[in-house]
This record gives C-alpha cells, sequence and structure tokens, in this order.
C-alpha cells in the first residue's frame, strides 16, 4: 500500500495551477478490495480535461460498467464491476482518446483481512475512551508543522500544539489499564485550514491523515497496537461539510457538489425541522443545506457522484485501518436519505460494525428519532444503531447540583431515563459525563469532586455505551461557560517537560491520584458485570438526596446508589426488598468491603455506592 501511495503521488504536480492537459491530479479511492459484499466500485480521476478521455482495462475478473462526466471536464468517473473470484493484483486503467493511450493508472486490488467482514463493533459492553488528538500526548516534535498553513503555538488555547498519532500510540497501555476497551480520536484526517484547525472537523482530504499526526500508514499501525492491547479504535467520520481548504473549492467536481456552491449560506441550526410535520420546504432545507460555519462548506448528498465518494470513503477506512466502529458528527445536519443508504451500505459490508451519530439535543424525542427501529410519524425509518444520549449527559450535572426539591435534583435523571420508551434499544445509547463540545464534567458540578465521581458511577453503571472524555481522570476542569480551546486542554504528561504526569503519576496531587484510581477500578470491573453490560434496569423514585437503581440480568444484580447528601446518611434497603430479595451480603465494587443487605445501608456525606451480588 505504502508504495503504491508512493507512486501515485509522484505523479500528481505539486500546484493544480498551469497543469498540463491530462496530467493526474488524484485518484480515489487509491486503491479497493476483492471479496467486498459488493461488487461496484467508483474510481474517481481528476486531472486537465480530463473528461475528453475514454477508459479501459484489461483485467480478470473487473470491467468498465460505466462512465459518469459531470460539467466539469476536469473529472472522470469510472465505475467498475469487480466479480466475486476477482484474485488481488494490479489492474492498468487506461486513458485513451481514441485508440491511443494518453495515460495509464495504476490500480490496485488487494485481499482483505481474514474475516474481516465479521469484525465485532463496539456495544454496551465496551467503554470508550475518547481524546483529542492534538491536546493528549506529543510524540514526534518534528511533524508539529509539517509544512501545513498553520504552524503549531501551545501558547494559544485555539491553536495547533502538536499531539500525534505517535504520542497517541506511546499511552495506550495507560488507556488499557483505565479500564477501556475502546478509544476514540477526533477526525485525523488533514485539516490544511489557515486557523483553528486542531479539531479536524474542517477536513481539506478525504483520504490523508494529518502529516501533523503522522502518515495512513502511522495511523493503521495506531490501530494495530491498539488491537494488541484489546482495544478498538472508532473512527469520526464526517460527511456534512469540509473545510474551505479543500482542494474541492479550487476545482469543483461538479457546480452541485457543495450546497451554495462557493457562498457562505448559514444553516438555520433549527433541529427541529427534520422532523417537524408542518415545517416548510424552506425551513427544511435551509438546516440541511446551510453551511456548518464560513469555514464548513456543506456537501450535497443528493449528487449520487457525492453520495457514492462519501460511501466508499468510510468503507476505505474500515477496510484499511482494520477499524472497530465509526462515530458520525452533526449526524442530523446531513441529508437523511444519504445517510441511511451510508448505513447500509457500512452494515452490508460489516454487519456487527456500530455507528453512533451525533444529535446535539437535550430533547430525547429529538435524539430517539434518529435511533433505527424507531416508528416516527413523518415516515422516516432511521437506519443509524447507536445514537448520543445528549439529554442525560446535559441533565445529569444540573440534577446533582440542585436542591433535592420543587422538581430538581436527582428527580430530573430519573425522569430523562424514564423516557427510554421512546428508544429503540436503550443499550445502544452513547453515554458520558462530558465530551469535546460540552463544558468539562468537574466544571458544571461546579469544581465539587464527589459530584464527578457520581457522575462517573452514573455514566459507567447505567444503560448504553459509557464513554468518558480524556483528562477526567485528572481533574481537568477549565471555565464552566463553553470554551473549546480551553476545554480540550493538553493532557498533562503529554509534552516533554510537563512536570504533572498523568501516564507516570509524576506530581499528581492524591485528589488527581484518587480520581485515577476510581476509574481503573469502575471500568476495569465493568468489564466482569454482565448485568451492567446487558442487564436489565430496574430504577427506584429518588428520595432523601437519594437515586437506587438496579441492574439484573438472573446471574448478577448490581444495586447503584446516587447520593449527593453533604452530611453521612443511612438507607433503609426494606423499599427494595423485591430486587434484593434472599441476598444476605453484597460486596462494595469501589471499595471492596463487604456489604450487610440486611441492614440499612451507611452512606458517607456525597458518597455514591455500587454494590455487587
Amino acid at each position: 500500500m505504502k508504495k503504491l501511495v508512493l507512486a501515485i503521488s509522484a505523479m500528481l504536480p505539486a500546484l493544480w495551477a498551469g497543469a498540463a492537459p491530462y496530467a493526474i491530479q488524484h485518484v480515489e479511492p487509491m486503491n479497493w478490495w476483492v471479496g467486498m459484499k459488493s461488487s461496484d466500485l467508483q474510481v474517481m480521476v481528476h486531472g486537465e480535461k480530463i473528461a475528453e478521455l475514454a477508459p479501459a482495462l484489461a483485467y480478470p475478473g473487473v470491467r468498465i460498467a460505466s462512465v459518469e462526466r459531470t460539467d466539469n471536464p476536469n473529472f472522470l468517473f469510472v465505475n467498475l464491476k469487480i466479480g466475486a473470484t476477482t484474485k488481488p493484483g494490479e489492474l492498468k486503467l487506461q486513458l485513451k482518446r481514441g485508440k491511443d493511450v494518453v495515460t495509464t493508472v495504476p490500480y490496485r486490488l488487494d485481499a482483505r483481512r481474514k474475516d474481516s467482514a465479521a469484525r465485532r463493533g463496539f456495544d454496551s459492553g465496551d467503554a470508550v475512551y475518547l481524546i483529542v488528538p492534538d491536546r493528549f500526548a506529543n510524540g514526534n516534535p518534528a511533524n508539529d508543522d509539517a509544512g501545513m498553513r498553520e504552524k503549531s503555538d501551545r501558547g494559544n488555547p485555539d491553536g495547533r500544539h502538536g499531539g500525534d498519532l505517535a504520542g497517541m500510540q506511546a499511552q495506550l497501555d495507560y488507556i488499557r489499564n483505565l479500564g477501556f476497551t475502546m478509544v476514540w480520536p477526533t477526525p485525523l484526517l488533514e485539516n490544511n485550514q489557515q486557523a483553528y484547525s486542531y479539531h479536524g472537523y474542517a477536513l481539506t482530504d478525504y483520504y490523508r491523515i494529518d502529516p501533523r499526526f503522522g502518515s495512513n500508514e502511522d495511523y493503521r499501525n495506531y490501530v494495530a497496537a491498539a488491537n494488541a492491547r484489546g482495544i478498538g479504535v472508532i473512527h469520526d467520520v464526517v460527511v456534512n461539510h469540509i473545510g474551505t481548504g479543500h482542494w474541492w473549492m479550487r476545482d469543483m467536481p461538479s457546480s452541485d457538489w457543495i450546497n451554495h456552491g462557493t457562498r457562505f449560506v448559514k444553516t438555520n441550526n433549527q433541529h427541529t425541522v427534520a422532523q417537524d410535520i408542518h415545517a416548510a420546504p424552506e425551513d427544511k432545507a435551509g438546516f440541511v443545506d446551510g453551511w456548518f460555519d464560513t469555514t464548513m462548506p456543506d456537501v450535497n448528498q443528493k449528487n449520487k457522484l457525492v453520495a457514492r465518494y462519501l460511501i466508499q470513503n468510510t468503507l476505505w477506512w474500515i477496510e484499511y485501518a482494520n477499524l472497530s466502529g465509526i462515530r458520525e458528527d452533526t449526524y442530523s445536519y446531513a441529508d437523511p436519505a444519504f445517510l441511511n443508504d451510508w448505513n447500509r451500505a457500512v452494515r452490508a459490508e460489516y454487519p456487527h460494525l456500530n455507528v453512533v451519530g451525533e444529535e446535539m439535543d437535550d430533547r430525547p424525542y429529538m435524539v430517539a428519532y434518529w435511533q433505527k427501529g424507531v416508528v416516527n410519524r413523518d415516515g422516516f425509518r432511521s437506519e443509524l444503531p447507536s445514537v448520543m444520549d445528549f439529554p442525560l449527559v446535559d441533565t445529569a450535572p444540573k440534577a446533582l447540583t440542585a436542591p433535592e426539591d420543587g422538581g430538581q435534583g436527582l428527580i430530573r435523571i430519573y425522569e430523562t431515563i424514564a423516557a427510554d420508551y421512546l428508544y429503540a434499544d436503550p443499550l445502544k445509547l452513547m453515554v458520558f459525563p462530558d465530551n469535546h463540545d460540552r463544558p468539562r464534567a468537574l466544571a458544571q458540578v461546579d469544581g465539587n469532586v464527589d459530584l464527578l465521581k457520581t457522575d462517573l458511577v452514573l455514566m459507567a453503571t447505567t444503560r448504553g455505551i459509557p464513554q468518558v472524555f480524556y483528562g477526567t481522570e485528572m481533574l481537568i476542569q477549565g471555565p464552566k461557560q463553553r470554551t473549546d480551546g480551553v476545554l480540550r486542554a493538553d493532557m498533562p504528561g503529554g509534552w516533554a517537560g510537563d512536570t504533572v504526569n498523568a501516564f507516570t503519576g509524576t506530581g499528581l496531587t492524591d485528589a488527581q491520584r484518587d480520581m485515577q484510581h476510581l476509574v481503573r477500578t469502575l471500568f476495569n470491573w465493568r468489564k466482569t458485570s454482565s448485568a451492567v453490560k446487558t442487564g436489565k434496569l430496574t430504577h427506584y423514585m429518588p428520595s432523601d438526596g437519594h437515586y437506587v437503581y438496579f441492574r439484573h440480568d438472573g446471574r448478577q444484580t448490581v444495586m447503584v446508589v446516587l447520593n449527593k447528601n453533604p452530611q453521612a446518611t443511612q438507607l433503609d434497603l426494606a423499599r427494595f426488598a423485591g430486587m434484593v430479595r434472599q441476598a444476605r451480603q453484597g460486596r462494595n465494587v469501589l471499595t471492596g468491603a463487604a456489604v450487610d443487605l440486611r441492614a440499612p445501608l451507611a452512606l458517607p456525606a456525597m458518597t455514591s455506592v455500587v454494590v455487587e451480588w
């Protein structure tokens, strides 16, 4: 693969301006695989006046089914059919004028990994560690700039800080030892923007890892190293928009490739129109077709060539890097019909791979609309397996910091989970104390470490797939008002010279060590708990500053007590006799102490407990 990429790169001129006729600029995807379920492959060829040429090839088991052209003569879309018995190898895609071969594109068809289609995705048995690569660890300072437009400036909260794949790979044992089985890096693809490029969501090349993080091969090696430690990698995909620095913006494949062309028309950001049965068509279009930001042009997935390009790109990264899942950004902003086609295509090739979509809304019915299996009144039936539980994420810190009266407090968490009837499968919700788009959980609970611990206990033991943001275990706080560059702070110890090091323990406070211990204990235990991973949830209405729920599956019972009382209390377990049943003794998961289930449960102030039997 590396030799192929280098060979193609050598064919591409450094600059588009002044390119000679028929000089090839891009061939995407750069390769493909035999043995895929779908026999169809669309190859996009980009070069000056390339549409004037006709493709031809002679390779056993592969034929050109059709050729598509757009209103831009610099693009040619070659639709191939790959037979089920086709062998791996290099085909020669000839581009001809009449009978004359003007240029030839070498194109690899590779063999798939063994059992690639049967790969397991992530589910409620996993725990996910979310990182922002630029802010996690700098393993190779030599690539901090890598010839890109925005240079490294660690002193600027919104600038590039130098984190990379080498740093991420060096700390995989740390993530494993904390108890996490999946890692989700925010996008690693090239973001060659003038400024504010560190976050990765304004990509400028769909097929290239940003060189400030490393190379495509570095990414594949990172995934392999993670897999060797029992950790899967979730790839962050963006199909809704690109960055203004994308090469498409200099030579648009077709006039309708980007919504509104090169003119900025902002999305109305009104998520409700997606499912509003009374919404005006213009308002729906204003949400889906508008640009996310001045630097993020909106991709037109209603164009079938765009749709195929995006679908193939997702499949390419799954196969190339050996991924364990997909997280799709700004899910509801994309065209709904395309999203369903995209999900079906992923599931057709990888039936057990999970995809989670972001609908950043705190209302359960808004999020549930997008989960597969939900019957919506407007007739839309989503194909998305998992959704992110922003309703619980946003409710939890408010409930934990509010007084226990007037319909506030823990009852808000109870009511949010009681709305699970809206979802097709609550076990497929991704739950989290915070992420890269929310103020840090510690800030949201006003710096109260005990309440942060309770929030973590909730997210680790309620239904769904728990995700923890890097640095939570280090008590990174930041402001309560969302300030992205600050909440996405550098991980202590990720840079040479850091006096505090999360990875080695150097310079940690007692509070930081204690929080690391809690996370390590909680999530390593979670690996062993069948009830928490897949069991039912039965909860009791909160009372006297306690919210009690049980996870149970017939083999194991787990009792969780969320406790926000500022003084020591005694919890009478008689109310929960229907769940405790004949059990006489349990074990406190966080301390290892035995718990007498026949007596009131002693709860220290502001301390939540998890008891198993």
